[in-house]
C-alpha cells in the first residue's frame, strides 16, 4: 500500500512514518500544500494521511483537490 502523509510537524511524521514503515507499507512524507500537489498529480496514492492545518495553507484545499481528480 502506497502512502502519502501530509505533515508540516517534523516530530509527528516521524513517528507515523516510523510505525508505518514498521508494516510494510511504502510511505512518501511532505510538509506543504505545494509538494503536496505535485507529489498528487504524478503519483497515484493508496491512501493520504492529511494534516488539515498545513504551515502554508488549509489542507482542505487538498481535499478539494483530491475531490476533483476522481
Amino acid at each position: 500500500m502506497k502512502i502519502l502523509l501530509i505533515e508540516d510537524g517534523k516530530q509527528l511524521a516521524n513517528s507515523i512514518q516510523s510505525y508505518l514503515s514498521g508494516n510494510d507499507f511504502i510511505f512518501e512524507w511532505v510538509s506543504n500544500i505545494h509538494l503536496a500537489l505535485d507529489k498528487i498529480s504524478v503519483y497515484e496514492y493508496d491512501c493520504v494521511l492529511l494534516d488539515l492545518i498545513v504551515s502554508d495553507g488549509n489542507g482542505f484545499g487538498i481535499l478539494n483537490n483530491l475531490k476533483k481528480m476522481i
